[in-house]
């Protein structure tokens, strides 16, 4: 079972909600809005993809990684290394 199962619901919501912002932005241009308008929607998007990331992030770190951890072994070294690699990742972004 994935780490955020149980909180599956309000990250589609979430999703469903980026999903939206970004429709949003395809008739922003298509509409041809000020270009400021745009760029503040498009912080809103990104900051809205990296909450959802971060809280993602979290929950790996809590289940997956905390129970590979406890197992320990190669597994666990693997599970580290995933998301150190996945914060790396969100840090550049």
């Amino acid at each position: 079972m994935a780490g955020y199962t149980h909180n599956k619901q309000d990250h589609q919501r979430r999703l469903r909600r980026v999903e939206g912002q970004v429709r949003g932005l395809q008739r922003m241009v298509e509409e041809d809005k000020y270009c400021i308008d745009i760029l503040t929607q498009v912080s809103a998007a990104t900051s809205a993809l990296q909450s959802f990331a971060l809280s993602l992030l979290e929950e790996h770190l809590s289940h997956c990684v905390a129970e590979a951890s406890l197992k320990g072994g190669p597994e666990a070294q693997v599970k580290v290394k995933e998301a150190s690699d996945a914060i790396a990742r969100l840090v550049r972004s």
